[in-house]
């Protein structure tokens, strides 16, 4: 019962004292884009650098300088650098091109390629592009026909007659189909006749009136301008002081005779009656402090 008491009394004293959080930094909270750790001086001392990247509108109050733990160790703000720079943004672009090209054979067509290109954007980025080898591809413009005209003889001997029937009236030369056109009749004297016979034809051929080559160069391109204010918070650190290890209850109740411990339980009650009067004087003193506060402001009212 007295411990509880005297706990209540304790947190009231603590509830009255305890101050409003401070507002948050506007602009923050930020956070690192690198953070290193090393060791520093002839000590080797560990050291942890937090490296922050703001835009010259933010507040760098928000930056975390609160001192941490790790790893054992505690670490402290030594100082604050801060640095202005040019910042640079990247992004990945493709630049897609077109040309002519009178041939349609793709390692000839790679050959015309440049393989890599310098591009400026509209927006202000510029940078050196590579040839995408795999993503070239050739088409033909449009087509035309050509027409070319044919012809071939055959002889045709020892014919009984001259009659055309006995001539064939088509024949197939180079693959391609020909038509009888004239026929030259010789001979007749022994009674045979030879015919000699023209056959005609067109061939046509369809070919392209040209290329279309789509190539894409690939990569990244820059622009520089964006002003960025880098900070480096550098923590220094210290060793934590190694906390004691509680007693073991176990073996303190196994202890007899002369080396047990020897607990008076008045000089118990007497510390916690210590602690009472302590946390009540406490809250006493707040409460007299409240009502003279409230007397003065009576005063000045009237």
């Amino acid at each position: 019962m007295k411990k509880r008491i005297l706990t209540l009394l304790c947190t009231a004293v603590l509830a009255i004292s305890i101050a409003a959080p401070p507002a948050l930094a506007a602009g923050g909270p930020f956070y690192p884009i690198s953070v290193e750790e090393y060791t520093y001086g002839s000590f080797d001392e560990l050291r942890i650098n937090k490296v922050y990247q703001l835009s010259l509108s933010d507040d760098p109050s928000g930056i975390p300088t609160e001192d941490f733990e790790r790893n054992g160790r505690r670490y402290f703000l030594l100082d604050m650098i801060r640095e202005d720079e040019v910042g640079v943004d990247t992004q990945d672009y493709t630049d897609t091109i077109t040309q002519d090209s009178d041939t349609n054979d793709l390692s000839a067509v790679l050959k015309q390629l440049d393989p890599h290109r310098e591009v400026t954007t509209e927006d202000g980025y510029t940078g050196l592009l590579a040839l995408d080898y795999t993503a070239v591809t050739v088409e033909a413009k449009g087509y035309k026909t050509s027409t070319k005209s044919l012809s071939a003889t055959r002889t045709y001997p020892n014919l009984s007659d001259a009659d055309l029937s006995l001539v064939p009236k088509t024949t197939t030369d180079n693959g391609k189909t020909l038509t009888l056109g004239a026929v030259e009749w010789s001979g007749g004297e022994n009674g045979y006749y030879t015919a000699t016979a023209t056959y005609t034809g067109t061939s046509s051929t369809r070919y392209a009136t040209g290329y279309t080559v789509t190539a894409s160069y690939t990569g990244q391109v820059a622009k520089t301008g964006c002003e960025v204010v880098t900070y480096t918070a550098i923590f220094g650190s210290e060793e934590l002081a190694k906390e004691e290890k509680p007693a073991d209850p176990s073996a303190s109740s196994n202890q007899t005779g002369p080396e047990a411990p020897d607990t008076d339980p008045a000089e118990t009650g007497g510390t916690h009656w210590l602690s009472l009067l302590g946390c009540a004087g406490g809250v006493a003193a707040l409460a007299a402090a409240a009502l003279w506060t409230i007397q003065k402001m009576k005063e000045r009212r009237t």
